[in-house]
C-alpha cells in the first residue's frame, strides 16, 4: 500500500469530532486516508468534508478543509491519501 501526503491537522474541534486539515495536495470525498502522528495512526474513508461551513467534494492545496473524524487527532498529525 503507498501513501501520498495531503497536509497536516491544524486543529481537532473534540466535541464535534472534526479535524481542520490543511491541504498541500488535493483531497477528494471518498478519499481512503491515514492520519499519523507521534499519538495517532489510523485510516478512515472521508465522507464529509466542509470549507467555511459549506459542503464540498474536494479541497485543493491551500485550503483548509474540515472532515468528520472517527478518532481523536492532534494539531501537527500527518495526513496521508491511501494510493493502490
Amino acid at each position: 500500500m503507498d501513501y501520498r501526503y495531503v497536509g497536516v491537522v491544524t486543529h481537532y474541534f473534540s466535541r464535534l469530532g472534526v479535524a481542520a486539515i490543511l491541504l498541500d495536495d488535493e483531497l477528494y470525498l471518498e478519499d481512503w486516508v491515514l492520519f499519523n502522528g507521534p499519538h495517532t495512526q489510523f485510516e478512515q474513508q472521508i465522507f464529509s468534508m466542509q470549507i467555511n461551513h459549506q459542503a464540498v467534494d474536494q479541497g485543493l492545496p491551500g485550503d483548509e478543509v474540515a472532515v468528520q473524524v472517527d478518532d481523536a487527532v492532534r494539531a501537527g498529525d500527518e495526513v496521508y491519501v491511501i494510493v493502490d
